[in-house]
C-alpha cells in the first residue's frame, strides 16, 4: 500500500465517522424552539392526566354510591 492510497483511506474513515457522529448528536440534541414546545406539551398532556385522574376518582365514588344506595334498597325491600 502506498502513502497515497493510505491518506485516502485515512481521509474517507475520518469523513465517515465525522458524518455519523453529526447524524446522532443532531438526533439526541434538540434545539431551544423544539425543547420549549417539547416542555409546555408535557406540562399541558401532565394537566390533562390530572383531570383525567380527578373525573375517574369521581366516576369510581358515583359507582360506588350506586352500589351502596341500590343494595340498601335491596335490603329495605328484604325487610318489608
Amino acid at each position: 500500500m502506498n502513502p497515497f492510497e493510505m491518506v485516502v483511506i485515512i481521509v474517507a474513515i475520518s469523513a465517515i465517522v465525522g458524518m455519523y457522529k453529526t447524524k446522532y448528536s443532531a438526533r439526541r440534541g434538540r434545539s431551544d424552539q423544539e425543547q420549549q414546545v417539547t416542555d409546555s406539551e408535557n406540562r399541558r398532556l401532565r394537566e390533562e392526566v390530572t383531570s383525567l385522574k380527578e373525573r375517574l376518582a369521581v366516576l369510581e365514588r358515583i359507582t360506588i354510591e350506586k352500589e351502596n344506595s341500590l343494595e340498601r334498597e335491596i335490603e329495605q325491600l328484604r325487610d318489608r
